[in-house]
């Protein structure tokens, strides 16, 4: 049995422009013709379009594509040799396409945390402050939780203006819980919960579904953990042990 040119590139995926090239150059030149002159290849050429492409895919140029199918036809070395210099070329394949798997895993990490800005948008954003500096230690703690899955896919689909209005919205938060603070409120006064409420709703609009036991949690951390400390008293001495207090009142109040 043979086969039309076109019916050989429908079979391999291949344009009859391509199977013509192979022909012209010597690499697959098929042994019949028809009566009107065109091309036919039977089962034979076949397996060496088969040959070529397999090389093809692992990147050998055509030229050396055509000494290695040569050396091929013309040894009379075992098939089994053929196969084996096969597999390990494809294992090789394997393991050069594993390593760029994992570069561009490295690069998904490097963006895990969702903040695709650029340094000057990033400054812009969040100041001094990186917020990727400790991403690997939150998805160590979290990464296992819903809660970061949600909070990856928001980040993720956030532009440099809706990390403005997030800033923005949580600049004029954080100036009224001052501003309780200075007027000497009580964290378990009305005004302070309805802060740590309004504290716990951003974090649901833009972040994560947060219950008050995860707030509650996140407040004891607010205190406990240094960087967080620091951060929040940034804007005045005292407000993260004050914020962590009135979100444990506000808890009391919604059980």
């Amino acid at each position: 049995m043979s086969y039309s040119v076109g019916q050989v590139a429908g079979f391999a995926g291949v344009t009859v422009r391509t199977l013509h090239h192979y022909d012209e150059i010597g690499l697959l030149a098929p042994v019949g013709r028809s009566h009107a002159g065109h091309r036919r290849y039977n089962d034979a050429d076949l397996d060496r379009l088969q040959q070529i492409l397999f090389y093809r895919e692992l990147g050998f140029p055509l030229d050396e594509v055509a000494v290695l199918l040569d050396d091929q036809a013309t040894s009379r070395a075992d098939p089994r040799v053929h196969l084996r210099r096969q597999h390990e070329l494809l294992t090789a394949r394997i393991g050069k396409l594993q390593k760029m798997a994992e570069a561009v895993e490295d690069a998904m990490e490097a963006r895990k945390m969702g903040i695709n800005l650029t340094p000057e948008e990033k400054f812009e954003v969040f100041g001094d402050h990186d917020p990727e500096q400790y991403a690997d230690e939150v998805q160590e703690r979290w990464g296992h939780t819903d809660a970061y899955a949600e909070s990856q896919r928001k980040a993720a689909s956030y532009t440099k203006a809706d990390w403005l209005r997030i800033k923005e919205e949580n600049e004029d938060w954080m100036r009224r819980l001052v501003a309780v603070m200075d007027s000497g409120q009580e964290p378990a006064s009305e005004a302070a919960m309805d802060l740590a409420e309004e504290h716990r709703q951003q974090i649901c609009r833009f972040h994560y579904a947060c219950t008050y036991e995860m707030q509650t949690a996140l407040a004891e951390m607010f205190v406990a953990d240094e960087r967080y400390r620091r951060n929040l008293d940034k804007d005045r001495e005292g407000v993260a042990a004050f914020l962590r207090d009135a979100i444990l009142a506000n808890a009391v109040r919604n059980v």
